[in-house]
């Protein structure tokens, strides 16, 4: 059998199950969609979402790029903050990596990937020179890529609070708040490294006025 073709049987499988464990599971999902939370997270096949967060569909908006970036020139995951925010009214953004990154070892590297990946890296390796004085003291290559997995992550969380999109729904409904979180594929743990509780200050130069 087809490697997909089991995919599509393990379908049929899970959403039997489902209806035999809950009658009206899908009947709930079709009328209503109200997540709690956004997740903007790295594409990596070994961090699904749902699974090491113990959640059932429609409870976590989910969002995922390559090394779980806040680029303000995506629409992408700009048009996904917006709709979350804006539409769901999500109470929390999560931006989740996780250490060992292949996207994040990328960029440390000199490697050519030619030329859409590398625009994609270049982002990783600003946040590198940002913090190129503490990286550089670190001479582990798995502990250095693993400390920028954490910076990462921080500078992402701060790019969401830079944006408009974010400022304003703080403005008017005072959320949502915004979470850094790092997966560690060794153990299976979250560990919470930053947080932007709705409505804090900024630096001056990103706070907008008239929202």
């Amino acid at each position: 059998m087809k490697s997909y073709n089991i995919l599509l049987q393990d379908n049929k499988k899970w959403a039997s199950q489902k209806l035999a464990d809950d009658p009206h599971f899908f009947e709930r999902l079709v009328n209503v969609q109200k997540p709690e939370f956004l997740w903007i997270g790295c594409s990596d096949s070994r961090v699904p979402p749902n699974e090491i967060t113990q959640t059932e569909p429609g409870q976590i908006f989910i969002h995922r790029n390559v090394a779980n970036l806040v680029v303000n020139t995506d629409v992408n995951v700009l048009s996904v903050l917006d709709y979350a925010v804006n539409h769901l009214k999500v109470k929390h953004v999560v931006v989740c990596g996780h250490y060992g990154c292949g996207g994040v070892e990328a960029a440390l590297s000199k490697t050519n990937f030619n030329h859409i990946l590398n625009m994609w890296l270049r982002n990783i390796k600003d946040i590198y020179r940002l913090h190129q004085q503490e990286l550089d003291t670190i001479q582990d290559t798995t502990q250095k890529v693993n400390r920028l997995v954490e910076l990462n992550v921080k500078e992402q969380v701060l790019n969401l609070a830079k944006t408009s999109i974010i400022q304003s729904a703080w403005k008017q409904s005072g959320g949502p708040d915004i979470h850094g979180w790092v997966y560690d594929l060794h153990d299976g743990i979250i560990k919470s490294i930053y947080e932007i509780p709705a409505g804090s200050p900024l630096d001056p130069i990103y706070e907008l006025g008239d929202l």
